[in-house]
């Protein structure tokens, strides 16, 4: 399969923003699919309410949709009432790495996966008191859900104990 320049193009430089670079939204092809990974790179949002998985209430895995490593569970998604997926905590902190983003004349955390550097939400101190106060604001267009069902056939089976401890 051959990449698109555009894409490669877009690639090369949300590594080069991930790596501290900046990186420029001018290379941006408009005629991708927002589930594209380049859509991810360029740090845009899902329109709320209007996302593939803020709705979802199915058992399973949220994997970076650039690499496939796994990012969040099901077991600690939450309703935030915002329309974007809305998770108390990442599988483990070290998946994602935190800076601050002033745009838009807001000053928030934006959260980006840290093995690909792709730009997945924005991370917020109004989550449930009871699991730390945090809400990871989460784009869908950066992820991929991967049922309980399925987890054993893609290669997640050592993720199934997590599930069945909700039973």
């Amino acid at each position: 399969m051959r990449i698109p320049l555009t894409v490669t193009l877009l690639i090369l430089a949300a590594t080069a923003h991930a790596a501290g670079s900046a990186t420029t939204t001018a290379m941006v092809d408009t005629s991708l699919p927002a589930t594209s990974p380049t859509f991810v790179s360029v740090h845009d949002t899902d329109p709320p309410f209007k996302n593939k998985y803020w709705n979802n209430h199915e058992a399973g895995l949220y994997v970076d949709a650039i690499n496939g490593k796994p990012l969040f569970s099901s077991t600690d998604k939450f309703d935030s009432g915002t329309g974007w997926p809305s998770f108390t905590k990442p599988l483990d902190p070290a998946l994602v790495k935190m800076f601050s983003d002033e745009s838009y004349g807001m000053s928030r955390t934006e959260v980006r996966s840290s093995a690909a550097g792709a730009h997945l939400g924005h991370v917020f101190n109004d989550g449930p008191a009871a699991t730390g106060g945090q809400r990871f604001c989460i784009n869908s267009s950066a992820l991929r859900f991967v049922p309980v069902k399925d987890l054993e056939k893609e290669g997640y089976g050592s993720f199934l104990p997590l599930f069945q401890k909700q039973k």
